[in-house]
């Protein structure tokens, strides 16, 4: 983060979200995956808060907002919507990765009238398998992505702890998001790593048929990390979407 940014929290009832807001402008939350941290956006932050207000969430059980139960989807959906009012932040983008990005789309259906637009990045939702399943793909996954980045993925799993990891990851994949997508009206786009053996390209683009009016890039050499595998590629993605006027979306 840069020398202005700050550190928060915010607390409703037993739940404490902890985030970071750095960089003036529109505002940009970023919302890490399954066992993620602000870590993860390390090298976006630079290209992103260079033009935007950038709020980097840790979720409730990740990060500096562990030591306490992790949230359900739809429940750090709710969380996050109390939160932007909370703030009364408006006209806001969301990115949103894997985990992140099936909990981004709950919070705009949730606040559609608060969000300008959307970024899912190899978000989950439409993965319809068993936590072991998923689990015995991981190291294959990581192989895929940027070596240099497993240190801090290992080691944020541990902070988060086996619990919290195996209630968040048996959660989001028990959660069918086919019904929610009709209702998404925000301009969206969906951005994959082609290598991303966790979450597949092909539901990807499924995910960006779902929603009207939706584009899908891939990133030819990046997994599922995207924003870590190919963080120039993927800046440049995101901020042309981010800047584009309306009438083009």
């Amino acid at each position: 983060m840069s020398a202005a940014s700050s550190f928060q929290t915010f607390q409703a009832g037993p739940h404490r979200l902890v985030y970071r807001r750095s960089g003036q402008g529109t505002p940009l939350v970023l919302l890490h995956g399954l066992s993620g941290s602000r870590r993860w956006w390390r090298s976006n932050l630079k290209a992103l808060e260079a033009v935007r207000c950038v709020y980097v969430v840790e979720l409730v059980g990740y990060g500096s907002a562990r030591r306490q139960r992790s949230l359900g989807v739809r429940a750090a959906a709710r969380l996050l919507a109390d939160w932007l009012d909370s703030l009364d932040l408006k006209g806001v983008d969301v990115v949103g990765h894997s985990m992140g990005g099936q909990i981004a789309l709950w919070l705009t259906v949730l606040r559609p009238q608060r969000i300008r637009r959307l970024v899912l990045a190899c978000a989950s939702g439409l993965l319809r398998k068993k936590w072991w399943q998923v689990a015995l793909k991981l190291p294959g996954a990581m192989r895929r992505g940027d070596l240099r980045f497993v240190p801090t993925i290992l080691a944020d799993g541990v902070r988060a702890g086996l619990p919290n990891l195996l209630r968040s990851s048996r959660d989001l994949l028990r959660e069918d998001i086919s019904e929610l997508l009709p209702q998404i009206h925000t301009p969206t786009l969906v951005i994959w790593g082609e290598r991303d053996v966790l979450v597949p390209p092909a539901l990807g683009r499924m995910l960006a048929q779902a929603i009207a009016g939706a584009s899908f890039v891939s990133l030819p050499r990046a997994g599922h990390v995207v924003m870590v595998d190919a963080p120039a590629e993927f800046n440049r993605e995101v901020l042309r979407f981010l800047q584009q006027p309306v009438d083009v979306l």
